[in-house]
């Protein structure tokens, strides 16, 4: 399995490694009544290990869309024929003391209309879950509250 790089921002990215307060978007997939789980990469310094959505700092200019889309293209290889919809949900703050953040997260369910992805170094695998089957994974924190905001928990 790949190492993480080392975070080198672009011009115009903010680098919120020593920062408290992060905000990220995390993007739940759905596609026939299932959503995308991807464990992370066991190598990586946040949650490794932990199976998520796909998510990514809110670190530039880029609109909501835009950085979903570009997340969903690096790590999925998904371009933007493959999405049906995006839609945000209710944004919460999910505090983390393990790594001195607090992540002001935006949640984003995307339903889109294939299930054949390829996943970037970031996962070392992925799964299209019923979201009861989802539950009993080790999520990371937070993801279990974002999917009963989009009503996906009943």
């Amino acid at each position: 399995m790949k190492a993480e790089p080392k975070f080198k921002p672009e011009k115009g990215q903010v680098d919120f490694t020593g920062i408290r307060w992060a905000p990220v978007i995390n993007c739940v997939l759905r596609y026939k009544g299932k959503i995308l789980l991807v464990q992370r990469n066991e190598n990586l310094r946040l949650y490794p290990g932990c199976w998520n959505g796909i998510s990514g700092f809110l670190d530039d200019q880029k609109s909501l869309e835009e950085k979903v889309l570009q997340e969903l293209k690096e790590e999925l290889g998904l371009g933007k024929e493959s999405i049906v919809s995006i839609k945000p949900g209710q944004i919460f703050d999910q505090d983390e003391p393990k790594y001195k953040k607090t992540w002001i997260v935006h949640p984003v369910l995307v339903e889109v209309n294939t299930d054949k992805i390829t996943l970037d170094w970031e996962a070392q695998r992925f799964e299209w879950f019923k979201v009861s089957d989802a539950l009993k994974l080790k999520l990371l924190p937070g993801f279990g509250e974002l999917l009963k905001g989009f009503k996906l928990v009943k």
